[in-house]
């Protein structure tokens, strides 16, 4: 029965949550007493919790491609707060948020102690957030972010920011981009997307009722970025995910409407 399901998963979900709790205060207990954990031991702990987090959703994981041998700066098409976790679980990383998670209730606070980066849309600083990601990089600290600076349906690609790509031309830091498709019954799921005024509650109730998902993620090529300009860097990787989630026809079927 669907609903017995998505108690039994909604459980399980808990379950992971309130380890995440315990190891957020314990990281909080560290800090008032001057114990402050590294960003790597954090990044670390994150991912054991991600792969725990992942092992909890509903989703059946198949993971393309190399995972890079040194620090990078990772870009991804965005489409559910899923993608975090999935992501999160192959390698120790940090992730840019949106300045709103920092006050979602609990999944905030943990994200803060994971040593998550936030950034306020239309908030003007573009050169703070610039210092941010190039010291997170200078640092050999991997970094996520989802440049189109939103989530859709997974059947589309939004337009890269350039600006977020300037932190990784500072420091010389190649990019690797990340492609990741949800699929259902052999089509793009239209359960797992995350996008306008739904909240998360109800779309984990509705992910949960459901039969097991398949997420394909694609570790593509890495780029180099030294020497580029940021808007030529994000369209680069705006092109290689568009065409790992697309393919070759779409992708020439919009040059040549952009053409004509």
């Amino acid at each position: 029965m669907p609903g017995l399901r998505a108690g039994a998963r909604l459980l399980r979900l808990c379950l992971v949550l309130a380890l995440g709790v315990a190891m957020a205060t314990l990281i909080a207990a560290g800090e008032r007493l001057g114990l402050r954990a590294s960003v790597e031991r954090r990044q670390r702990w994150t991912r054991q919790f991600m792969q725990r987090l992942v092992r909890a959703l509903p989703f059946n994981v198949r993971v393309q491609g190399e995972l890079p041998q040194r620090p990078m700066l990772w870009v991804c098409n965005h489409v559910s707060w899923t993608d975090i976790p999935l992501l999160g679980m192959l390698t120790p990383l940090s992730f840019l948020s949106k300045a709103e998670v920092r006050h979602w209730p609990l999944a905030g606070w943990l994200a803060e102690k994971a040593g998550t980066l936030f950034i306020r849309r239309g908030g003007g600083d573009g050169q703070r957030l610039r210092e941010q990601i190039s010291g997170q990089l200078r640092e050999q600290r991997p970094l996520l972010i989802f440049p189109e600076g939103t989530t859709t349906d997974g059947r589309t690609l939004r337009t890269f920011h350039g600006r977020l790509l300037a932190g990784a031309i500072d420091q010389g830091t190649p990019v690797q981009p990340v492609a990741i498709q949800y699929w259902r019954a052999g089509q793009p799921d239209p359960l797992a997307p995350f996008i306008g005024e739904d909240d998360l509650l109800s779309h984990l109730m509705r992910l949960f009722a459901q039969d097991r998902g398949e997420v394909v993620i694609q570790l593509l090529a890495p780029l180099h970025s030294a020497g580029k300009e940021r808007a030529a860097l994000a369209f680069q990787a705006q092109q290689a995910i568009h065409l790992a989630l697309f393919g070759f026809e779409e992708v020439e079927l919009r040059r040549v409407g952009k053409a004509a």
